[in-house]
Formats: structure tokens, C-alpha cells, sequence
């Protein structure tokens, strides 16, 4: 019994992904706005100018630390970006289909990475 490959997701199958987006895009802006809250008050601290050398490791160690939080927030920034962008592809019937090979991509991928527009076929074959 041969089964025609499909070519769309159901709109009861994009609801389902609609929800998963929804609530990982829930969690992502809360995650943004605590890195963006620790970022501002790392720039807050310390108006205190003592010129000791643990002073100066501790600055050193507060540059390196702020460096690290604005990367996260950018990556967060970026994650928020492609899941709206996923929402954007549901509402026109684009969501699900690689944009390389033009297949299905396959449900459980979708549900690991659900901003994916990559089948994993063609993620390895980029490889």
C-alpha cells in the first residue's frame, strides 16, 4: 500500500506548532528582558574608583561578564527573530517545507527546532 508523500502540514498539525512557537517564544522574551535587567544593572555598578589591582580584576572580570551577557541577549534577540518569523510562515501556508528541497520537513524536527526552515537532509548536505 504506497502512501502519496505529503506536502502541508494540517491546520490542526500548525495549530500544534503554533502553540509549541508560542510558548517558547513566552520563555525567550522573559529570558530576554532578565539578561537585559542583569546587563543594566552591570552598567549601573560602581562609580567607586580605587586603583588596587583587584580592583582592576574585578573590572576586568565585570567587562568580560557583561561582554557574555550582551552576546546571550543578541542570541536571544536572534531566537525571538526566527520564531516570530516561524509564526509569520504558518499564517501563509509556508511553514514546514524545507526551503531547499521544497519536502516536508519531518514532524519531530519541527518540534526540537520549531523556527527550522531546513529539512535535515539538507542541513547535512550543507555540511
Amino acid at each position: 500500500m504506497s502512501q502519496e508523500e505529503k506536502t502541508a502540514y494540517s491546520p490542526e498539525e500548525l495549530k500544534e506548532f503554533e502553540e509549541i512557537i508560542l510558548q517558547k517564544l513566552a520563555v525567550a522574551k522573559e529570558e530576554l528582558t532578565s539578561l537585559k535587567q542583569t546587563l543594566s544593572k552591570k552598567n549601573d555598578s560602581g562609580t567607586d574608583f580605587t586603583a588596587s589591582t583587584s580592583k582592576l580584576l574585578e573590572d576586568g572580570a565585570d567587562t568580560l561578564e557583561r561582554e557574555s551577557l550582551s552576546q546571550l541577549a543578541a542570541r536571544q534577540q536572534k531566537f525571538i527573530i526566527n520564531l516570530e518569523n516561524a509564526l509569520i510562515r504558518i499564517k501563509n501556508g509556508t511553514y514546514g517545507v524545507c526551503v531547499d528541497t521544497g519536502k516536508l520537513i519531518a514532524k519531530e524536527r519541527l518540534k526540537a527546532v520549531p523556527h527550522t526552515m531546513h529539512s535535515i537532509e539538507a542541513k547535512l548536505a550543507k555540511k
